[in-house]
């Protein structure tokens, strides 16, 4: 057991992410006594295993504790540890908003991405993984609708390109498809609450009212009604290792 703990931290430490099928990954997420040994590793360098069940990967990121002293910097806080700016943070939310939640909406109705919406039998099945019901969506949409806001084409490509590099999200075409951390290094908890009065509300406050049906209601459903103060929607802090592009 400790070697196989050794050999899970270690792979997740050179490949950044590993699929759920992958047969230690699999140890870990079902044999307490099993994860509670890769825990305790993970614990005493300030770092943990980090999964949810509507993402097909899992990773490694630091804890709380260990946040602001390995990224923060004469002790002001930053906003990510990926080097983006503003705008490519904004963009992430958008894309985060545009894929992630529908998709979750899909799993948790149990709704692979082909099926039709009212299928009564839908919840009777197993949950269906991330890759079996998440749609990706058009470049040229995406740039219709936000581009302007976010530094037009040149500028939306730069941050595409770096999200892409980073594990964030995967081109094929014209389609922006959710990639390995999307939904992983998300703080989706934080990010729900801010995502109206947060970057997206901050950036481009008319541009809400045009996303998809889909995405409307579960935006409206978190906001508060009282105004917040600006917020800036923040990533799941990522774990040393992970790579980071410069500007």
């Amino acid at each position: 057991m400790t070697e196989d703990a050794q050999i899970l931290i270690a792979r997740l430490l050179a490949h950044q992410t590993l699929r759920r099928e992958d047969k230690l990954v699999k140890r870990a997420l079902s044999d307490e006594i099993f994860r509670a040994d890769v825990d305790l590793r993970l614990k005493a360098c300030g770092m943990k295993f980090l999964d949810n069940v509507y993402a097909d990967y899992v990773t490694l990121a630091l804890t709380r504790d260990s946040e602001s002293k390995v990224f923060g910097t004469k002790e002001t806080w930053q906003n990510n540890n990926f080097g983006l700016a503003r705008d490519g943070v904004a963009l992430l939310v958008v894309l985060w908003s545009l894929i992630i939640l529908p998709k979750r909406e899909r799993q948790e109705a149990h709704q692979q991405a082909e099926e039709e919406q009212n299928d009564m039998f839908g919840k009777e099945k197993p949950m269906p993984r991330a890759e079996e019901s998440s749609i990706g969506i058009s470049y040229r949409a995406l740039l219709a609708d936000f581009g302007e806001k976010l530094g037009k084409k040149t500028r939306m490509d730069m941050n595409l390109g770096q999200l892409a590099r980073l594990g964030f999200i995967e081109r094929k075409g014209d389609l922006v498809l959710e990639g390995a951390l999307l939904d992983l290094m998300m703080d989706t908890d934080t990010l729900k609450d801010r995502i109206i009065n947060g970057a997206l509300s901050d950036i481009f406050p008319a541009q809400i009212q045009r996303t998809p049906a889909v995405i409307a209601p579960l935006l409206e459903a978190e906001a508060e009604p009282e105004p917040q103060q600006e917020h800036q929607a923040q990533a799941e802090q990522a774990s040393a290792v992970t790579p980071t592009e410069e500007e």
